[in-house]
């Protein structure tokens, strides 16, 4: 694992390079004129219009998520402190967590897998066990008992905050051997004594089988689930006590994230919203904005913005900012966009900081990683960022500049919102430009603190900002 040093978060301690004001007065005349002769860049929908991206609900001063607003917390990592203590550890830090502004939580698999009290549930045994019955070696899980993941989810919602299940439906794991006439060999398909004695499985709930060979792909060489038969569709999204249902009316979750959903037809998630309800995301790994855009409207579901993932690594660690112009899943559609800088199967990204102000600032769904936030990154400077995203980031998108280091991208306001102006600054040194801005003449500020101008803005608009090395700036007026 690469090391976590994240360059710019001591740059609050930096000072401001001071000018005399001849220097002051050609330096604003040169940049203005060089500023002026930028291109605008405005994101719209297909139709040529733009989109309106609002803010987040506000409940009793907590954001509740929804699609394009709201902030997500990824609220495990990979190998999370086995023993049954993981839903109590996520359980003692979500008041804190909503009152940083954070409005969902999206929790591992929650259901007994093969592994046992060592398993992090990407190997599903049996769905209707959380933590309350001996089988697999455990009566807990890995994170806990039922009772620990029931008493979670009810203080989440005490917070106002929602929670998302990652829902694991491409493959089972920790069946019995039993004789399988499509394959003329023993296969490990007979599900038949999970303990919960809800959704049984055999050979006929499986590739190879009456359905066909296979589906869009298996993996790990699992049994690889048959959403073709009525019977594995009845126990997951059709009958009144199916997975989906279960996990939304009895154990109260508020959403999904489907794992590994290049495993079977976009078609299954959208059964399963139109049967079970609530917000849904979908794992497909891929860096095609169009295979993504194309995955979410047939799922009717967002889909995580790894476009926006790789571009952002190109950009940040590669030097190259101007990266950033180029399309992600978040510019097609926001509202099914779900971005984010780093997950529990991949941590590419080096400056991190970065492309936190960078997702927190734009439109999409932003996810924030449990280590980057409680462990890696400095916490202070992410719940700024995430005032920032609830209070301030509303509205279509402009980029105003970018080059190899600089980066400054404009949110137009929605809705009396006045938006905001990032700056992002790869270099090794402070930067200073000339852009316009939403507001004429009107004092604004760096809402992160990085700078202590207050400059005014000139009645066109347009007011020189300026970022510290290595780091970022949000620029907006009180409202």
């Amino acid at each position: 694992m690469k090391q976590k040093t994240i360059k710019g978060l001591s740059l609050l301690t930096l000072g401001l390079i001071a000018f005399s004001c001849s220097e002051e007065k050609s330096i604003q005349d040169a940049s203005l004129e060089q500023a002026k002769q930028n291109k605008v860049i405005n994101i719209t929908n297909h139709d040529g219009k733009p989109f309106s991206t609002g803010i987040s609900t506000n409940i009793n001063g907590k954001y509740v998520a929804n699609p394009g607003g709201g902030v997500m917390m990824q609220a495990f990592y990979w190998d999370v402190p086995s023993g049954g203590t993981w839903w109590d550890t996520v359980k003692s830090k979500v008041t804190a967590w909503g009152n940083a502004g954070i409005g969902s939580i999206w929790l591992p698999p929650a259901s007994k897998a093969q592994n046992g009290p060592y398993s992090m549930g990407y190997d599903p045994t049996d769905y209707y066990d959380f933590g309350d019955y001996n089988q697999n070696g455990t009566v807990e899980t890995r994170f806990g008992s039922k009772n620990e993941l029931v008493s979670l989810i009810t203080q989440a919602h005490t917070e106002n905050m929602q929670v998302y299940a990652d829902i694991v439906i491409n493959h089972n794991s920790g069946g019995q051997s039993e004789a399988n006439p499509y394959t003329g060999t023993n296969t490990w398909t007979n599900f038949s004594g999970v303990a919960s004695g809800k959704f049984i499985r055999n050979y006929n709930d499986f590739y190879k089988n009456s359905y066909g060979n296979n589906d869009e792909g298996s993996f790990g060489g699992y049994p690889d689930l048959c959403h073709a038969n009525p019977h594995v569709q009845d126990w997951l999204w059709g009958r009144t006590d199916a997975v989906g249902k279960y996990y939304k009316n009895t154990m109260k979750f508020d959403g999904w994230r489907f794992d590994y959903v290049k495993g079977f037809g976009p078609w299954v998630v959208n059964n399963w919203n139109a049967n079970v309800g609530g917000f849904s995301v979908g794992e497909y790994w891929d860096s095609n904005v169009n295979t993504l855009e194309w995955w979410a409207n047939n799922a009717n579901s967002s889909v995580f913005d790894f476009a926006c993932y790789y571009k952002m690594n190109d950009a940040f660690d590669g030097n190259n900012l101007a990266l950033l112009n180029d399309d992600m899943m978040w510019k097609r559609n926001p509202y099914k966009a779900v971005t984010f800088v780093t997950n529990h199967d991949t941590d590419e990204i080096w400056n991190k900081m970065l492309a936190y102000a960078y997702i927190l600032t734009h439109e999409g769904y932003p996810t924030i990683f449990y280590r980057d936030y409680e462990e890696w990154l400095n916490k202070e400077r992410l719940n700024n960022l995430i005032w920032i995203h609830n209070n301030k980031a509303t509205g279509t998108t402009s980029i105003l500049y970018s080059d190899n280091d600089e980066y400054i991208a404009r949110r137009n306001g929605y809705n009396g919102n006045v938006g905001l102006v990032v700056y992002l600054n790869n270099s090794s040194s402070w930067q200073e430009r000339w852009i316009q801005t939403n507001w004429a003449n009107a004092q604004i500020k760096d809402f992160t603190g990085h700078s202590s101008w207050y400059p005014t803005t000139q009645g066109d608009k347009w007011v020189k900002i300026q970022c510290p090395p290595n780091s970022y700036s949000v620029w907006s007026i009180n409202m």
